[in-house]
């Protein structure tokens, strides 16, 4: 996946909670921006304490083994390029 894709994810006004699917079959929901940093190669994705606000430990993903982004209600996200509706 490209990395343009998960930054407009994680900047979208108004945040919209997504889940970020990876190639080994995991995924892992991004429920505020905050939770999130993106480098160059990779994704840190902060594992919230119970329902806190506060991140208890970072999980390492590598951009090339993100497959897909989802909002947590269910609802595809369009693939780039693809207009609405056509995911």
């Amino acid at each position: 996946m490209e990395s343009d894709r998960i930054r407009a994810a994680l900047r979208k006004q108004p945040f919209e909670p997504f889940r970020m699917h990876l190639s080994n079959g995991d995924a892992y929901d991004v429920r505020h921006p905050e939770f999130a940093m993106l480098t160059r190669r990779t994704v840190y994705i902060g594992l919230p304490v119970r329902q806190e606000d506060i991140a208890d430990r970072p999980v390492e993903c590598d951009i090339l083994h993100v497959v897909a982004i989802a909002p947590i209600d269910g609802a595809p996200t369009p693939k780039s390029g693809s207009p609405p509706g056509s995911a």
